[in-house]
């Protein structure tokens, strides 16, 4: 079966429309959705099932890690652990296209933790429609980036993704182009600073 194909308003997102896609999340769709970076593949933090079906589109294997999206700062506390110094890092960076690696609290699926250390990927989109879906979520939305396997850059356009995964996906929402880079990922959970991979965000804002 297509995909579904949502053209929602970049800047005032219908409420009607995200609650729509937000019950579609609670069912166990996987959705394709704008950022502040480039598009991401999203589906219910819960779901097993959805995170294994992204997985193989973008065929990488158990050890990949997915970032937890966030509607703020109090949200990434209950799934990561955040010390002052974090805090204030987090702080002055969000909302904004940083990936932030932390430990993860227990309210994290284990199955979704990476490493010994048991750390999680958490960001805060600064993007209206993305926010608003965490809003009305009420958590997180476990995301990776939109990107096919062997492909340089990320989707940037929906009818891009909607040409090459309508059979793949259950929902695509279009929110208009977003940019071409991924998030600039840093894994800041023991006790420094570490640049993981450069993307959008620059990577001086944190002394880097």
């Amino acid at each position: 079966m297509s995909a579904e194909y949502l053209e929602v308003h970049p800047d005032n997102p219908h409420g009607r429309q995200i609650r729509h896609v937000v019950s579609r999340l609670r069912e166990g769709a996987i959705i394709a959705y704008p950022t502040d970076s480039c598009y991401a593949f999203g589906c219910h933090i819960g779901d097993k099932q959805a995170v294994e079906r992204i997985k193989r589109i973008r065929q990488v294997d158990k050890h990949h890690n997915m970032t937890l999206m966030c509607s703020d700062l109090s949200e990434i506390a209950n799934y990561a652990r955040v010390d002052n110094w974090q805090f204030r890092m987090l702080r002055n960076t969000t909302p904004g296209a940083f990936t932030f690696v932390l430990r993860a609290t227990l309210q994290v699926p284990r199955r979704l933790q990476t490493g010994k250390r048991k750390t999680i990927g958490v960001r805060v989109p600064d993007n209206a429609i993305a926010h608003a879906l965490l809003e009305e979520m009420g958590e997180p939305i476990l995301s990776c980036t939109a990107q096919l396997p062997g492909e340089e850059l990320p989707f940037h356009e929906a009818d891009d993704i909607r040409d090459a995964l309508a059979n793949d996906l259950d929902l695509i929402v279009d929110g208009g182009p977003c940019g071409f880079e991924p998030t600039t990922v840093v894994d800041i959970s023991d006790g420094k600073v570490e640049l993981i991979r450069a993307g959008k965000a620059d990577p001086a804002a944190l002394g880097l």
